[in-house]
């Protein structure tokens, strides 16, 4: 049975944040360093920014670039690492690719997508999906790979064919292992809709920060990596809510 989740839970993570807080308030206070500026600076900053109305367009926009972004990951992705999951003759066409692309840089691709689409939201979509998709790919083809032959076997036992194979056994089986890589996308799916913005098309979120780090405005900077880091933590969570409600029917200790 599933343990009841209650504030309690909340305990943790929010000592967490509290004891993170008062430690870098000490150490910017103690060290004096410009580059380190007091995180209640940094908030009143924030507040400041917010009040100008420059944090919550720039928000929406980075938000929709992350969305759109990841929406195409998890189409493709989870697509594309079930078939190569399942039939040798995908892992053979696509698995040198995956890989490939898995462990190349995907900041590099900024230029390329730059000259393919211009300077508009289709290249930052773009890198949001290089950082995200491969990922997703070869975790959930993994996931697929180790769904246990016994299952498998008691399928066509009762005359279950291809399709109801896939769709009835393979996929159920393999979704907690492909949540593990759908989270990583997610994290990997901020990093990219930042620095597409950043070195792409100076606009959401990113065009603050580089305008902020021009000017060597490291309060600002900050101030911006916490909304980031914010939207991160918030993406993160849905996924865990999604994971919870897709593989509720799982035990706790069978989980991904």
């Amino acid at each position: 049975m599933t343990p009841r989740r209650g504030p309690l839970t909340l305990l943790p993570p929010l000592s967490g944040l509290l004891a993170g807080g008062v430690l870098w308030e000490g150490v910017s206070r103690t060290a004096d360093a410009a580059f380190l500026p007091p995180l209640t600076e940094v908030l009143a900053r924030l507040a400041e920014l917010t009040a100008d109305g420059k944090i919550l367009p720039s928000l929406l926009s980075s938000v929709i670039n992350l969305v759109l972004g990841l929406a195409i990951s998890l189409a493709l992705g989870l697509t594309l690492g079930t078939l190569m999951g399942r039939y040798r003759a995908a892992e053979a066409a696509l698995g040198i690719y995956m890989y490939a692309l898995l462990t190349a840089p995907s900041l590099v691709f900024a230029p390329v997508f730059f000259s393919l689409f211009g300077p508009g939201r289709t290249s930052i979509v773009a890198v949001v999906v290089m950082y995200s998709l491969f990922v997703i790919v070869i975790t959930t083809a993994s996931a697929v790979r180790d769904v246990p032959v016994q299952l498998l076997e008691m399928g066509r036992v009762y005359g279950a064919g291809e399709r109801h194979l896939l769709f009835k056994i393979v996929l159920p089986a393999a979704l907690p292992m492909a949540m593990a890589g759908i989270r990583l996308g997610v994290g990997r799916a901020v990093a990219g809709m930042i620095n597409g913005e950043m070195f792409i098309a100076v606009v959401g979120l990113g065009q603050i920060l580089t305008e902020a780090g021009g000017s060597f405005d490291s309060t600002t900077v900050l101030a911006v990596l916490l909304v980031v880091v914010t939207v991160a933590l918030v993406a993160i969570g849905i996924t865990h809510w999604a994971d919870r409600r897709l593989n509720g029917w799982l035990p706790e200790t069978s989980r991904t």
